[in-house]
């Protein structure tokens, strides 16, 4: 191929970008993929307005730093920023970094060659150029927006990088202050671009959890929704035993059967699962299996209740505490919580600003409060102060 004909493939391929960015825009795009199903305004019972205030809330996952949005910003698109955090009185959020992402987002018998969103989302939202090819740069470039709201509005927002960081942030909420935190979280293993060293430079840019697969497999093992359906890989078997030795928590929301039960025979750490349904409930193929479930549990897990259909079968309140309740029964109160997607290219019945509709409803279904404070948030919380180093 000549050089000629390579600058010829450039310019056609960058026109063609720019096109796209010029019908869509990212704003555009993040509205589109990121929707609040239209709804009447919830009402809310007295008794469900003073419990909720007096919560410590926390979500296991939201993909927010993927988007071109400015966080510190209350804004109309999407699903979460600092401002409607406050307004729903979430204390800390898991921002979760998606570095790939396959087009179509199927459920079963995804290829890992195919066609990836984020590289012309990337290009799209022009991000460091360094971002284009590499998985870690993209984590990388998204641990840095939170980074830098730390730096610039303390007041705002908090980075947690420790169990002394977390105990500071709710020290600081009991004593009035409206700060919110935010955990960092790879959202794929693959971000690693298949060098284990990338574990160490993703934890010193403050990365606390990592998700082994997303929607393929990858070099560490098989995915929910890929072809293999394998467990872990010489390569993920190394990988997981570093993550643990630096501290690192293992989300296994995406991973295939074979890889959770992989990661649970090697290790005692307790898992995440981190955005999920529960198959009993809603027989999803995004659903891994009661009986996983109940063995994560039993090692000292904790599985977050999502938002979305395709987690929960219907995207409403109700369907979403029924499987809050539907998790309850079987796992155990200590072992549910919440985990959105929010802002991971779902419809959802409400953004992050509306969060009492579901202390409103967890009532209405005869939720004691010791239920929906462990749900809510304290699962959370105690999961984090345990996981999480200590300084």
């Amino acid at each position: 191929m000549t050089l000629v004909l390579v600058a010829v493939i450039i310019v056609v391929v960058l026109s063609l970008l720019l096109a796209l960015a010029l019908s869509l825009g990212p704003a555009r795009l993040d509205g589109s993929m990121n929707t609040v199903i239209p709804h009447a305004d919830y009402e809310f019972s007295a008794e469900a307005r003073a419990l909720h205030k007096s919560l410590v809330i926390g979500d296991l996952h939201a993909d927010s730093t993927l988007w071109q949005r400015d966080l510190l910003e209350s804004g109309d698109r999407g699903h979460v920023d600092i401002p409607r955090m406050r307004e729903g009185n979430v204390a800390v959020q898991m921002f979760t970094s998606v570095t790939k992402s396959p087009s179509g987002l199927k459920y079963k018998n995804t290829i890992s060659d195919a066609r990836d969103n984020i590289t012309s989302l990337a290009v799209l939202q022009a991000w460091p150029l360094a971002t284009w090819n590499s998985l870690t740069e993209r984590a990388l470039y998204q641990a840095g927006r939170l980074h830098a709201m730390d730096e610039q509005a303390p007041k705002q927002f908090q980075l947690i990088l420790s169990a002394k960081d977390l105990k500071t942030l709710l020290s600081r909420r009991a004593n009035g202050e409206t700060v919110v935190g935010g955990v960092l979280g790879v959202e794929g293993s693959h971000a690693l671009d298949g060098e284990l060293d990338n574990i160490d430079k993703l934890y010193e840019a403050g990365f606390r959890m990592m998700s082994l697969q997303h929607f393929f497999d990858n070099k560490l093992g098989g995915s929910l929704h890929g072809e293999s359906g394998a467990g872990l890989t010489e390569f993920g078997r190394r990988a997981v035993d570093k993550m643990l030795a630096r501290g690192i928590m293992i989300d296994v929301s995406h991973s295939s059967p074979r890889v959770v039960e992989d990661v649970l025979a090697r290790s005692s750490a307790p898992l995440i699962v981190s955005h999920t349904g529960f198959y009993g409930h809603c027989p999803s193929p995004r659903n891994i299996s009661d009986q996983l479930m109940q063995k994560i549990a039993k090692n000292g897990g904790i599985i977050g209740v999502g938002y979305w259909g395709g987690a929960v079968c219907e995207a409403t309140p109700r369907s979403i505490v029924g499987a809050i309740r539907y998790g309850i029964d079987l796992v155990g109160e200590n072992h549910v919580a919440l985990g959105s997607d929010f802002d991971g290219s779902i419809s959802a019945p409400f953004d992050i600003s509306e969060l009492i509709v579901l202390t409103d409803e967890m009532l209405k279904a005869n939720f004691t409060e010791t239920e929906v404070r462990k749900v809510m948030g304290e699962n959370m919380m105690r999961f984090l102060r345990d996981n999480l180093p200590v300084d």
